[in-house]
């Protein structure tokens, strides 16, 4: 008995592989290996808006909480580089995220949600957007002006 997508989608993934490779054309689910194939764009999508919020939130971190800066934040912004970084050299139409300003609405506001809840820092207290230059923010060694925040 063939699996379907709905009841198990491992075993509907291999049979669908499986009649692709041996050329049984007739029997793919056409529909549900197209929306497969979109997801897996939009996973890659995902991840790169989920580590730049990431990244972003660490430098809003940095920026306003200078009294608490430690290594550990160090470590995760450059894991985080290091990541976007490796992302876009994969899939380099990823890099047309990077000028989309509705991407970026949605990935600074992550970052600020990120920020407020762990800084105590009032949401309004940060800017409605990103005042960084994105090859700033990609830069190895760049980081953000220091702030108080009263």
């Amino acid at each position: 008995m063939a699996a379907t997508y709905e009841n198990d989608i491992v075993a509907w993934a291999h049979e669908q592989a499986l009649l692709l490779r041996t050329g049984q054309l007739s029997g793919l689910d056409i529909q549900h290996i197209a929306e497969e194939i979109e997801d897996v764009g939009k996973s890659e999508q995902r991840e790169l808006a989920n580590r730049m919020a990431l990244l972003l939130f660490h430098l809003l971190k940095w920026q306003y909480q200078p009294a608490r800066q430690c290594t550990s934040w160090i470590k995760t912004i450059k894991e985080q580089r290091k990541a976007l970084e490796r992302r876009l050299k994969k899939t380099p139409s990823l890099k047309s995220s990077l000028i989309d300003p509705e991407w970026w609405d949605d990935v600074w506001l992550d970052a600020r949600i990120a920020a407020e809840n762990e800084t105590g820092v009032e949401f309004e207290k940060f800017p409605e957007q990103c005042p960084w230059l994105i090859d700033n923010i990609l830069l190895v060694e760049w980081l953000p002006q220091r702030l108080t925040v009263e």
